[in-house]
């Protein structure tokens, strides 16, 4: 099979096209022909193996497999034993480890059947940056009916999604983006928008119930500020530093959270298949749709990968594989 690969860590740029060979499904899980897979910020940061905690999940010196992509879509090739709801000819949409390339191998927990009403490409957008949305606002943050949050990053992966998951739960939606994408914001749900480079979040004088920072480029203290006295501050991202400077930013919300009423707290999301289902309802009922800005084919995944990490991506990029 051909597949995306990268012997040693570095920018996208040092991916190759390469003929691999087709991996095989173990017990419990089930062999994709991968049609589409959506990519993030995650799978840069996999591909540079920094920053180095990373590492201990993907190879210390090198990588163990060395082809990114976790999102998928496309049809189930074969299946191992002890599978059950999956068989050959199954369309399917979910999780896996390798996903850039024309098969990837993944646990049947880790996939679910893909809505009907999507394609290959809009259904291979969905399941990490989805489910990190959905889990963050209904799960995490508690979101009510009726109570004010605010997405910074609205117009990316996670921001575009959790600005119709908040609207779909009756929260009044204030999105933070860009002067391009104020528009897009709008039309996806958000209630009030906010162009970054010309307002200050932190500066205003709405206060937020919940506010979901998939960006964290301001200060605690000034996000703090317009967080109400028992709201909660969900906390996406946490590099925007390295070193030290990296650790104390993803460890001080966790030590400081304790001695305040406001809620800072960080969260992972490996998505299952009961998130899935959730997103399916959501996305079946037409509350939910994915924005792509780009697709790009198998053999153009370093220049995907590379407009990520320029930090200005209009919702998902999605690759396209052998369709």
């Amino acid at each position: 099979m051909k597949a995306i690969i990268g012997d040693d860590y570095g920018p996208p740029s040092g991916l190759r096209l390469r003929d691999v060979g087709t991996p095989e499904p173990a017990a419990g899980q089930v062999l994709v022909r991968v049609l589409a897979a959506g990519v993030h910020v995650g799978d840069c940061l996999v591909v540079r193996g920094a920053p180095f905690p990373v590492r201990f999940a993907t190879g210390l010196r090198r990588p163990r497999y060395g082809v990114p992509g976790f999102d998928l879509a496309g049809r189930v090739e074969a299946v191992g034993e002890g599978v059950e709801g999956f068989r050959p000819g199954d369309e399917v949409f979910g999780t896996g480890d390798g996903t850039c390339a024309e098969y990837a191998r993944t646990a049947q927990e880790r996939l679910a059947p893909k809505p009907s009403g999507l394609t290959f490409e809009e259904a291979a957008a969905v399941p990490t940056s989805a489910a990190t949305a959905l889990r963050a606002l209904r799960e995490v943050g508690r979101l009510k009916a009726g109570q004010e949050v605010l997405i910074n990053g609205a117009s990316g992966g996670v921001g575009t999604f959790a600005v119709q998951i908040a609207a779909s739960l009756g929260a009044r939606v204030t999105g933070v983006c860009g002067p391009g994408n104020l528009e897009m914001v709008r039309s996806i749900g958000a209630d009030h928008v906010i162009d970054y480079t010309r307002e200050d979040f932190t500066q205003g004088a709405r206060r937020y119930d919940l506010i979901l920072d998939n960006v964290e480029n301001r200060p605690l203290a000034d996000c703090r500020r317009v967080l109400a006295p028992s709201g909660t501050l969900l906390l996406n991202s946490g590099t925007g530093a390295r070193g030290i400077a990296m650790l104390i930013r993803l460890a001080k919300p966790l030590l400081l959270s304790p001695f305040t009423r406001q809620g800072l707290r960080r969260f992972v999301v490996s998505p299952k298949r009961r998130d899935l289902a959730a997103l399916t309802e959501l996305l079946d009922s037409g509350k939910v749709k994915p924005v792509i800005e780009r697709t790009y084919p198998l053999a153009e995944t370093p220049a995907a990968l590379s407009h990520i990490e320029g930090g200005h991506a209009r919702g998902k990029v999605v690759i396209t594989i052998g369709q």
